[in-house]
């Protein structure tokens, strides 16, 4: 095999592998280190944030809207028992996402109702009878992530939100026993090759989809289905440099995709509606195994994944909450903080939850600090201001607006260039079916 071909296969396969690699990643840092508001957590226990997000919260287009309860599960030690408060009709939704990002279970307003319930956690091919009166979820994978979010009205209501969360327990069945984590990179491996470190140990740990299982054998040249000592601790000057050279082009493309990709553009907004569709194989309670949420072509497929998980890691499918995001002006010129822009919302999105607009920075998608604390705007922000005809504008700056009326819907922007993202949580189907349409963001 020539450099080249390495290099394009090594590409192919940062693309691939890039999911399981970021999202493991990501798990490990909320284990062992915590992420902002979210103390860390062993396994199998929840980390709860105590407020909504901020700037502090450096996890990518982490959202506004709701306070946090993660927790990352291992069932190597076998089943793991859940059970959830009544939450008297109060949003949440706990999504389950396996190792390698699929969505493969919800529990919460839309899925599963808010009484009170018991869940019963197994790992693969786990058959052991009867569990009583618990609903058992099939994880695809022994570690997986339940991503919580729990609605929140402000800070006068987080001691509520706080009770629920201190009410959602996991117990391990056989109490005796230790998760048995991550395999750890060979640590003899450089920075510029541990990618492929991580990928190799954690392919074999947690297995794709049978669909994916010829795609991640056509990687063997790379060395990722090699047991034992690693192969990228000394490699050959070629293989090293073909190795680096597919990374940085992968790195590359995957950039192109997340600005461009396959998703339609209305108005300059990306409807990702269907950015997390990639899932095919893994449906328990609360998903839908339903043509409109899943992306048929194979390769596409693997690209959306790739994109979803660098653009917004941890997503729903778009029946729980509907994304859209944009990096344009009315001119297709680069939203920027140089700039003052508006948005004009009439009517305002139709949900049957809530709704908000929320500003992240480029290219990190992180919150972005501003004098007046606000990292969003929705139709549960105190004293916005609607127009006669029961519309909503929307301001959008560095600078705060002039007039009071603006100065109210202001949703501040960093001085460089951002990205605004429009969440629309239990969208009505006028969303989904996109007869309801978002104008652009006018810059003025």
């Amino acid at each position: 095999m020539t450099n080249q071909t390495l290099s394009d296969l090594a590409s192919h396969a940062y693309i691939y592998g890039f999911p399981l690699v970021f999202n493991l990643d990501q798990v490990h840092r909320y284990v062992h280190e915590g992420v902002g508001a979210n103390p860390a957590a062993g396994f199998n226990t929840f980390s709860h944030a105590r407020a909504l997000a901020g700037p502090a919260d450096t996890f990518v287009t982490i959202n506004n809207d709701t306070v946090y309860s993660m927790a990352q599960i291992d069932l190597s030690v076998g089943p793991v028992a859940l059970h959830v408060p009544d939450t008297a009709g109060r949003y949440y939704v706990l999504q389950f996402v396996d190792a390698w990002t699929n969505n493969f279970a919800y529990v919460g307003h839309r899925a599963t109702g808010t009484a009170a319930a018991d869940f019963l956690l197994v790992p693969p091919g786990w058959n052991a009878g009867e569990p009583g009166d618990a609903t058992v979820i099939t994880f695809p994978t022994t570690i997986a992530s339940i991503v919580g979010r729990w609605g929140c009205s402000g800070d006068d209501d987080l001691p509520a939100v706080h009770a629920l969360q201190d009410s959602t327990t996991l117990t391990v069945l056989d109490a005796g026993t230790r998760p048995a984590g991550l395999p750890s990179p060979d640590p003899t491996v450089g920075t510029d090759l541990r990618f492929f470190e991580k990928l190799r140990l954690w392919s074999q740990a947690f297995p794709p989809a049978t669909r994916d299982r010829a795609l991640q054998d056509s990687f063997a040249p790379l060395g990722i289905d090699r047991s034992g000592p690693t192969p990228y601790s000394s490699p050959d000057d070629e293989t090293a440099a073909a190795l680096r050279a597919g990374l940085a082009a992968g790195r590359q493309n995957l950039d192109t995709v997340l600005k461009k990709g396959s998703s339609p553009e209305v108005n300059g907004w990306k409807l990702t509606f269907h950015a997390f569709d990639y899932n095919l194989d893994f449906f328990e309670v609360g998903s839908l195994d339903d043509a409109r949420f899943k992306i048929e072509d194979p390769t596409l497929r693997i690209i959306e994944r790739a994109a979803a998980a660098k653009g917004g890691l941890w997503g729903n499918h778009p029946y729980e909450a509907a994304y859209i995001m944009t990096y344009l002006d009315d001119q297709g010129r680069q939203l920027t903080g140089s700039n003052t822009y508006t948005l004009r919302l009439d009517p305002t999105p139709p949900v049957d939850a809530f709704w908000s607009l929320t500003m992240y920075s480029v290219p990190d998608f992180f919150l972005v600090s501003n004098p007046i604390n606000r990292y969003s705007i929705g139709d549960r922000t105190p004293g916005i201001v609607r127009d006669e005809e029961g519309s909503l504008t929307i301001t959008i700056s560095h600078t705060k607006p002039a007039s009071d009326a603006a100065a109210a819907n202001w949703l501040p922007s960093p001085a460089g260039d951002f990205r605004p993202v429009l969440r629309m949580y239990e969208p009505a189907p006028s969303v989904l079916d996109q007869t309801y349409v978002i104008p652009a963001i006018t810059r003025i």
